[in-house]
């Protein structure tokens, strides 16, 4: 998409980092522009603290901070946890499901601003840059884009700490600790920098929610997680707002050293990257869903929506979550979720996190069919002559 010329005033998807700090600036220089600084606020905590002040002492017309924390967890989060989204086998796209939501309110803030373009900080080797600005097209698509990391000077972030020591942005970066973060209600990212070795292993301190598995407590704990269609609704007997219920199972999960990932991913533009992932709450999540369907669906309808889980997953990371495609992949997975209702009981210990017991209302499971003890039931074990028979038939004449 052209940016549009010339650019009067540019909604900036800001976070107060390294890129973006320099971005605003540059943007302003650039451009001879005004610049709306905006944030969504989907859990980044302390990251938040200042940041209207700092956009405008960088020089920003406006900062503009949306709550956005429930809506991505009911809208985003939960609906992959529904779907079983896991992106190459571990990855549970913290970072891919917050990116169409962030673009979507940008959009929202630069139409109400006045602004005739947005920008944002993705790299052009990225992921993001693609979750962005296909969200932008399929949303808002008369906005003109700006895109810098494709278009200044600036090579690599050891450049953008120079920029920002040139023109006293205040930054958290330093050229002896270059990796990103990326932080929401979801995850902790961590790429770039001593990162993209993949041979080195990250270091104990860089994890900012998990504990190191090996000093987690010595004693296990048991969460009770409910659901309602798929959908998380209580922790322990307590029902919670979505957000505040991912919230807990952050912290209670993150003690015991649940969620941490390392793995070598293939991005949509082409290349692999390493990542390391924090997502203690999302990975309990995941394994009690999935105990709840054990009970809950159809066999068949549980084997169609597996076929589909991958592809479902592939679409957020690649940032279609506004496509056509999406919604029809999200209408099957709506539908398959409304028998999954139940709780699961998970054993938190030392990095696992394990299911210990599951029950369910409307659950399928029948003990007097399936028991090993002689019952009065429906099902008749001499039928499975018949059956076998029946499905081998098609083997015996290739074994002759």
């Amino acid at each position: 998409m052209a940016t549009h010329s010339p650019v009067r005033r540019v909604c900036l998807a800001y976070s107060g980092g390294l890129d973006t700090s320099v971005i605003l600036k540059w943007l302003i220089e650039h451009y001879d522009c005004e610049v709306v600084a905006y944030c969504a606020d989907i859990g980044q905590e302390e990251e938040l603290s200042g940041l209207p002040d700092k956009a405008k002492a960088t020089g920003a017309a406006d900062c503009v901070v949306v709550d956005a924390r429930e809506e991505f967890v009911r809208d985003y989060v939960f609906p992959a946890i529904q779907g079983c989204a896991v992106y190459e086998g571990s990855y549970l796209l913290g970072t891919s499901l917050a990116r169409p939501l962030i673009a979507k309110h940008q959009i929202d803030v630069a139409r109400a601003t006045g602004c005739d373009a947005v920008a944002h900080g993705a790299t052009g080797k990225g992921n993001d840059q693609v979750r962005f600005e296909l969200t932008y097209r399929a949303l808002a698509p008369e906005l003109g884009v700006i895109a810098p990391w494709r278009e200044w000077e600036l090579r690599s972030r050891t450049d953008c700490i120079g920029y920002a020591e040139k023109h006293g942005i205040p930054i958290t970066a330093t050229k002896a600790k270059p990796y990103s973060m990326d932080r929401n209600a979801m995850h902790i990212s961590y790429e770039g920098g001593i990162l993209e070795d993949p041979w080195r292993a990250p270091t104990d301190d860089m994890f900012i929610w998990t504990r190191s598995p090996q000093d987690a407590p010595n004693q296990p704990v048991e969460v009770l997680i409910g659901f309602e269609k798929g959908i998380p609704i209580s922790v322990d007997g307590e029902r919670l707002g979505p957000f505040a219920l991912l919230d807990r199972l952050n912290k209670i999960a993150g003690a015991h050293g649940v969620g941490r990932v390392d793995l070598v991913e293939n991005r949509f533009v082409g290349m692999k990257s390493r990542g390391v992932y924090e997502t203690p709450g999302g990975t309990v999540l995941h394994v009690a869903h999935r105990a709840v369907e054990s009970l809950t669906l159809d066999r068949e309808v549980m084997h169609e929506r597996d076929r589909l889980s991958p592809r479902f997953a592939e679409l957020i990371y690649n940032g279609f979550w506004f496509a056509p495609e999406m919604r029809f992949l999200r209408a099957a997975i709506d539908q398959s979720q409304e028998n999954v209702t139940g709780e699961a009981r998970v054993k938190l210990y030392k990095g696992s996190a394990t299911v210990t017991g599951r029950r369910s209302p409307v659950s399928l499971y029948s003990e007097s069919t399936v028991t090993f003890e002689d019952s009065a039931t429906e099902y008749r074990q001499s039928d499975a002559t018949g059956f076998i028979r029946i499905v081998g038939g098609r083997l015996v004449p290739r074994a002759k």
